[in-house]
C-alpha cells in the first residue's frame, strides 16, 4: 500500500503541476503511468486519472473563493451581479464540452488514450503556441509604433502666446506604453469583461481538450487570446471554466464506475485521496506560478517544452517497439 501511495503522491504531483500550465495534465499522467504503473485495476484507473482533478479545481476555489462568491457580504450589489454574471458566462462556455464530453468520452478513450496521440497533440499545440506568440509580438509592436508615433504628434497651443510642445515631452514611461499597447491589441483585458459570444467561442475550443496531450488549459486560452481576451483574462477564465467541467466529468466517472457494480479496495481508496491532496498542493503553486509569469511573459516557452516532451515521447515509444526498451 505505501509504494502504490508514493506513486499516487508522484501522479498528483504532475497533475497539479501540469493541469493549469499549457502543457496537457492527462497526457503527461498517462506518460508517468506508463513508467510508474499504478497496480490497481484498469477500471480504477480510468477512474483515478480523472477523479484526482478534483484536488485541482479545489485549488481554484481556494485561491480565487471572493471573487467567485456571488453572495459575499463584502461585495456591493453591483460587484454580486458582476459575479452571477462572471457565473453566467462559465455555464455558457462549458455548453459544448459537457455535450460532446457525453457523447463520445469512451469512443475518445478507446482510440486516443495512447503515447503516439498524446506526442502528436503536444507538438502541435507547441506550434500553435510559438506561431500565435510570434504573431502577436508583431502585433504589439505595430501597437507600440502607433502609439509612439500618436505621442510625437506636438499638442495644440493654448493662449494667444502658447508655444506649440510636443506630447513627447510629457510622454507616459514605457511600461505605460506597454499597458496602452496590450489594451489596444486585446479588446477584454479582463475576465469580468467577457461576454456570451466569446465565452460560446473559448467553449468551443476547450472541445478540443477531448484528446489527450490537447491540454484543457492550452486549448482555452488559446481560444481566449484568438477571440481578444489577454494573457491573464485567458488564463483565469480557463480557470473558472474548469470547475463544472472537471466535476462534472468526476461525477460522470464516478457514476460509471458504481453502475458497473465496482467497488474501490482499500489500497485504491488511499491511491485516490493521497492523489487528490498533492493535486491539490501543487495546483496551488502552479496556478500563483503561471499568474505570476504571464504578466511579464508570454507563452513561447511552453510551446517548445511541449514540443521537446513529444519528441522525446515519440523517441521512447520508437525505441519500446524497436526492442529495445523493456
Amino acid at each position: 500500500m505505501i509504494i502504490e501511495a508514493l506513486k499516487s503522491l508522484l501522479i498528483g504531483i504532475v497533475e497539479g503541476v501540469t493541469e493549469w500550465l499549457p502543457i496537457s495534465s492527462t497526457g503527461h499522467m498517462i506518460i508517468v503511468d506508463d513508467f510508474v504503473q499504478l497496480q490497481v485495476s484498469p477500471e480504477f484507473l480510468a477512474l483515478f486519472l480523472v477523479v484526482i482533478q478534483i484536488g485541482a479545481i479545489l485549488a481554484v476555489l481556494t485561491l480565487y473563493f471572493h471573487k467567485l462568491n456571488p453572495v459575499s457580504p463584502r461585495k456591493t450589489a453591483d460587484e454580486k451581479c458582476a459575479t452571477w454574471r462572471l457565473w453566467g458566462m462559465v455555464a455558457i462556455g462549458c455548453i459544448p464540452a459537457a455535450v460532446i464530453g457525453i457523447l463520445f468520452d469512451d469512443w475518445v478513450n478507446a482510440h486516443f488514450y495512447n503515447k503516439v496521440c498524446v506526442a502528436a497533440m503536444l507538438i502541435l499545440y507547441g506550434v500553435v503556441f510559438i506561431v500565435l506568440e510570434r504573431r502577436n509580438r508583431r502585433r504589439l509592436g505595430e501597437c507600440h509604433r502607433a502609439i509612439e508615433s500618436e505621442r510625437a504628434q506636438p499638442t495644440m497651443p493654448r493662449g494667444r502666446h502658447a508655444r506649440m510642445q510636443p506630447l513627447a515631452a510629457t510622454a507616459a514611461s514605457s511600461a505605460d506604453i506597454e499597458a496602452d499597447a496590450e489594451r489596444r491589441m486585446f479588446r477584454i483585458a479582463d475576465v469580468d469583461h467577457i461576454d456570451w459570444k466569446t465565452a460560446l467561442k473559448i467553449g468551443c475550443f476547450q472541445v478540443l481538450a477531448i484528446i489527450p496531450g490537447t491540454s484543457r488549459s492550452g486549448a482555452t486560452i488559446i481560444g481566449g487570446m484568438l477571440c481578444g481576451c489577454s494573457r491573464t483574462a485567458a488564463a483565469e477564465f480557463t480557470f473558472f471554466l474548469a470547475i463544472p467541467i472537471m466535476f462534472g466529468w468526476g461525477l460522470v466517472k464516478c457514476l460509471k464506475f458504481v453502475a458497473a457494480g465496482l467497488v474501490m479496495t482499500q489500497t485504491e481508496i488511499v491511491v485516490l485521496v493521497v492523489g487528490i491532496v498533492s493535486a491539490f498542493v501543487m495546483s496551488v503553486v502552479s496556478i500563483k506560478f503561471l499568474m505570476g509569469y504571464i504578466k511579464r511573459n508570454d507563452f513561447t516557452a511552453f510551446g517548445w517544452y511541449r514540443i521537446i516532451v513529444g519528441v522525446l515521447v515519440l523517441g521512447v515509444f520508437a525505441l519500446q517497439m524497436a526492442g529495445v526498451l523493456a
